[in-house]
């Protein structure tokens, strides 16, 4: 054993215990067996010390003849050059009497690899330490420990590729003898050991240093496992989170293999498969590169590849192999992906589709430089190792979505799915960029040439119903304020009560008609300022004065907790608010997912009072599909129909509200496409550039126009407003409407409505139509303008 490392064995070399049983095989009846064992008795009696042990290794040298005589019953002499076998010391790197393969195995290495001599692998010499207790408890003090593990030697070949070894140990020529320093060990110590296998100084107490003697040899048998070594090396650094993307990693990987392949300058690529745009992306990550794409970054798939190599790897998902790229660049006349290969220097590839459930997810690349080195033979090797591969690609895949997520959440909240494909992109490119140590900047999101469609549900008079709330409550809470102070102004008569009587006659006939914007919380001040610390004197000061204690807790217990304030009536109307924005929102929420399915498009929808919401539609949204106005008419109508539904759920709801609120529906219909922005400061879409405002005015302003001429509101109870400015907008929304109409949507006349001109903006009209509501609640049947033409046709 290494004179570095500290054991609890003496190792002496011996061949005593072989020679035993030659002394007993010298006494068989079997004539040659017994000549054959004193041959080796009378070889080996010159040298006693061959049998007593020795520690000098140089001894081994010196009787290597002598020593092959002995063991060449275990080293069979028509198997030495088939067998990887040695004998040895355990757990050591001594080395003797090595078969002929082995002999050429540490030759072709010795060239590689000047001097090369085989260690054991990672044997850490705590672990080591303990390898070998184990072995005295269960030889010496019979307690048997399991701590067996595999042990491999790692040399390379002749091409310099590293190939793997395990070792298997035959022990039955050893003994293990205790010297003085040995100890007795109870159950006791056993089972502490047992239980701290971390603790070194603990076993170095229990068993200590050369406090056994190892006597004997072992017969070191070794097999290649340079393949299996290789699957699990790949298995472990694909899999494992905290190997990729390391900057060791391709190279490792690399080194893999070429192990595994026997070739010595294999070099490794990846490229993933984007389905939805038929192209070829590179893999962004330290050391990996992909030879078909060669210093690009996207490349169309027919483009990288020839008509027969697109066929396997896109159409069949099944290897594609190239022995001889040369024969092939002259034959296809310099054509893709052959041109690419060639001016690389590369001479032979294997290209494998990385697939999962039938779905190609990228592309392995196998090339070298030698010519027929990979072949469709070889590459059939790949089928041991794709699994793995294609878990760790999904693996790399949900960890890069996952990235992207976080990006996208950090830079832009959450994002409508209709438009989450763009930021994906912009969050790809922003985490590209970052790995590349350029200057990272999430760049706005615009969409050009879309068209916008606009639709408010919004609660008529809100402002008035809340003030009304408002009014009530602060006229009770008075009231109740009045009542105890009038009641404690007759237990003790204060002047100071009379004066917040006063106030307080003041406050109340100040609210009784009309609450101004002020009032409300110049009485919060007041109470808050005034009321309550006089009423916490005047309980504890006349706290036997049952009835004036008993009357401020009655008030106090009608005191919201939140508001601090009387919050009944105001309850009810914000009770009522939320339960139409729920309903109303739960509607167009619902809806949306059979919109999207007719055409994708960016939705968004926010609660007021009442529900709003923004849709736009385009080419630049739809990321696979091609878009037609058609879509858009029919996005139109659906809009129509579910404001219509929208209306009727409200008109059920408002029996069960506690304050019985009204709404009016409005749609505002923009003829000209625009450009939207994602605003990163507000982290929402914007309407782009100057031209485009005018958009937004109208939308803000349009819900408080009037009709043309009158003092009339445009949107009221119970009719649906279509706003539009262009005359071939008003034969689209009338031809929808009276289809609807005939439909049960809507009834009564139609109205065509001019408006009066808002702060900068004139021209506008609308169509105004009564909302025709159903009894009773059903699912709705939704029609398309395709349903539309038909009926117009018919």
């Amino acid at each position: 054993m290494d004179s570095k490392l500290q054991s609890p064995l003496d190792q002496i070399i011996s061949f005593n215990k072989l020679l035993e049983q030659y002394d007993v095989l010298a006494q068989s009846e079997n004539s040659f067996i017994a000549q054959k064992a004193k041959y080796i008795l009378d070889a080996q009696a010159p040298y006693p010390e061959l049998r007593d042990g020795f520690t000098d290794i140089t001894l081994l040298e010196k009787h290597k003849d002598v020593i092959e005589i002995i063991l060449q019953d275990t080293f069979a002499g028509v198997l030495t050059n088939n067998e990887i076998k040695a004998a040895s010391l355990p757990y050591d790197n001594v080395i003797f009497n090595v078969s002929e393969r082995f002999k050429k195995i540490l030759e072709d290495a010795d060239a590689v690899d000047n001097e090369f001599s085989p260690h054991l692998r990672n044997l850490p010499e705590h672990h080591l330490y303990v390898l070998a207790c184990t072995i005295v408890l269960g030889a010496h003090y019979k307690y048997q420990l399991d701590f067996k593990r595999p042990f491999f030697y790692d040399i390379p070949d002749k091409n310099g590729v590293m190939r793997h070894y395990r070792i298997l140990y035959n022990a039955d020529f050893m003994e293990i003898i205790p010297t003085d320093k040995s100890k007795k060990l109870t159950k006791k110590d056993f089972n502490e050991l047992q239980e701290n296998f971390d603790n070194l100084a603990l076993w170095q107490e229990k068993i200590p240093p050369k406090s056994f003697i190892c006597k004997g040899f072992v017969i070191s048998s070794m097999f290649d496992v340079t393949n299996e070594h290789a699957i699990s090396e790949i298995k472990s650094s694909l899999i494992a989170n905290n190997k990729r993307g390391s900057e060791g990693f391709m190279k490792n990987l690399m080194q893999t293999f070429r192990s595994f392949f026997g070739i010595s300058d294999i070099k490794v690529g990846f490229v993933t498969y984007n389905s939805k745009k038929n192209q070829f992306e590179k893999v962004f990550g330290v050391g990996i590169k992909s030879f078909l794409l060669k210093e690009n970054a996207v490349e169309p798939c027919n483009e990288a590849l020839c008509k027969s190599s697109y066929h396997k790897l896109i159409n069949e998902s099944t290897y594609f192999s190239i022995s001889d790229v040369a024969a092939l660049y002259e034959r296809s006349g310099g054509a893709r992906p052959y041109k690419n290969l060639k001016e690389q220097g590369i001479q032979s590839a294997i290209f494998a589709p990385i697939a999962s459930e039938g779905e190609l997810l990228g592309v392995l690349e196998l090339v070298s430089m030698k010519k027929n080195a990979l072949n469709s033979v070889n590459a059939n090797k790949l089928e041991d190792i794709m699994p793995f591969i294609v878990s760790g690609v999904l693996r790399s895949m949900n960890e890069e979505v996952n990235r992207i997520d976080a990006i996208i959440q950090n830079e832009c909240t959450s994002v409508h799915s209709a438009v989450y494909w763009k930021f994906k992109e912009e969050a790809r490119q922003f985490m590209i960029d970052g790995m590349e140590n350029k200057q990272v900047s999430f760049k706005e999101i615009v969409f050009n040439d879309v068209y916008p469609l606009y639709g408010q549900t919004d609660i008529k008079d809100s402002s008035l119903a809340r003030n009304i709330g408002i009014q009530r409550d602060l006229l009770i809470q008075l009231s109740e304020i009045k009542g105890v102070i009038n009641f404690a102004l007759k237990v003790k008569k204060l002047p100071i009560l009379e004066e917040l009587l006063f106030r307080v006659q003041d406050y109340i006939n100040e609210v009784k008609d009309v609450l101004h914007t002020n009032s409300e919380q110049a009485i919060f001040k007041f109470i808050q300022k005034e009321i309550v610390p006089i009423f916490s004197f005047l309980k504890s000061e006349y706290a036997n004065q049952q009835g004036l204690f008993n009357l401020i807790v009655a008030y106090e217990s009608k005191i919201d907790p939140q508001t601090k304030s009387y919050y009944d009536h105001r309850r009810n109307y914000d009770q009522s608010v939320m339960l139409i924005n729920k309903k109303l929102s739960s509607i167009i929420d619902e809806r949306q997912k059979e919109a999207q399915e007719m055409f994708p498009h960016y939705f968004e929808r926010y609660k007021t009072d009442g529900v709003e919401h923004n849709m736009y539609i385009g080419a630049s949204i739809a990321e696979e599909q091609a878009f037609h106005m058609l879509y858009l008419r029919n996005l139109r109508l659906w809009q129509l129909q579910v404001m219509c539904e929208m209306e009727n759920e409200h008109y059920h709801l408002k029996p069960e509200l506690k304050v019985p609120l009204d709404v009016a529906s409005l749609i505002l219909v923009y003829n000209a496409s625009l450009s939207i922005r994602f605003r990163m400061d507000e982290k929402r879409f914007d309407v782009d550039g100057t031209y485009n405002a005018r958009y937004e005015i109208i939308k803000k302003r349009i819900d408080k126009s009037f009709i043309k001429g009158t003092n009339l509101r445009l949107t009221i109870p119970g009719k649906m407003v279509v706003v539009y400015a262009q005359k071939s907008d008003e034969i689209e929304y009338l031809r929808a409407i009276k289809f609807l109409k005939s439909k049960g949507c809507f009834g009564g006349k139609i109205e065509i409505l001019e408006l009066e001109g808002l702060q900068g903006v004139t021209g506008l009209k609308a169509i105004r139509v009564d909302i025709k509501y159903a009894t009773s609640l059903s699912p709705e049947k939704k029609y398309t303008y395709e349903d539309l033409m038909a009926e117009i046709n018919n």
